[in-house]
């Protein structure tokens, strides 16, 4: 059983300009990303998927490898995460390499553990799902949410469920954005990240923190100032 670790980082980020190799509490965000990766002892190979030589240099100095370069078509804005994951498989089947199984880990994740990773991958075959991601539960009933028009007058979503009480409403989940483990064949197969046959685990709020806007970057920062703080990372 073969595993391999694929940080996708290109070097066009445009929110947060270098975000994946920006300092985050002292070191380059994409490091905490490999070091959880290769700390994990999971993986046969972690490779970092990048169009950009500095980004790829950094990726070399902490332990991971650079064994090509992204293509360009693969390094625009409209380039998804599948499509990454599927150059970098096929790249590696051409240079005679095959992997069983692989965990796509984003380069903005601080807050991924090497233990988390064991978790989601002794889950994921626990109950044989094709792929396995963390989510984070909505914080406010997602039924009773609001559109806004363009002079700001509102409307519900759902207008049945006006009246409706929060504690009697499903709970509703979104993906925490951190990573994937996966089997390859049927991803590769089907190309897409979530087959009909996907799980996740949902994890704390505290544990996750989308990194778009320079807020976020600071909320990131103080979440895991705090959780290191408790030993907790």
């Amino acid at each position: 059983m073969r595993r391999l670790a694929i940080i996708p980082a290109r070097g066009g980020s445009k929110r947060i300009p270098r975000k994946n190799i920006r300092l985050f509490l002292g070191l380059p965000i994409i490091v905490y990303s490999i070091r959880a990766a290769l700390q994990s002892g999971l993986f046969d190979e972690v490779m970092v998927s990048t169009d950009d030589p500095e980004i790829a240099s950094i990726a070399n100095q902490y332990g991971a490898k650079t064994p090509f370069l992204r293509s360009a078509k693969n390094a625009d804005d409209f380039a998804t995460t599948m499509d990454v994951i599927a150059e970098v498989i096929t790249a590696y089947k051409k240079s005679g390499q095959e992997f069983d199984e692989a965990a796509c880990i984003y380069p903005s994740a601080p807050f991924v553990s090497p233990l988390t990773l064991v978790q989601f991958h002794e889950e994921r075959i626990l109950k044989q799902f094709d792929c396995i991601f963390p989510v984070l539960k909505y914080s406010y009933p997602i039924q009773r949410a609001l559109a806004l028009n363009e002079v700001g007058k509102m409307n519900m979503v759902q207008p049945k469920h006006l009246i409706t009480r929060s504690q009697d409403l499903e709970p509703r989940f979104h993906d925490a954005g951190q990573f994937y483990f996966f089997r390859v064949d049927p991803l590769m197969r089907e190309h897409k990240l979530w087959t009909d046959n996907s799980g996740a685990i949902v994890i704390p709020e505290m544990f996750a923190q989308d990194i778009d806007h320079e807020e976020d970057w600071e909320l990131a920062e103080f979440k895991y100032t705090y959780l290191k703080s408790k030993g907790i990372l």
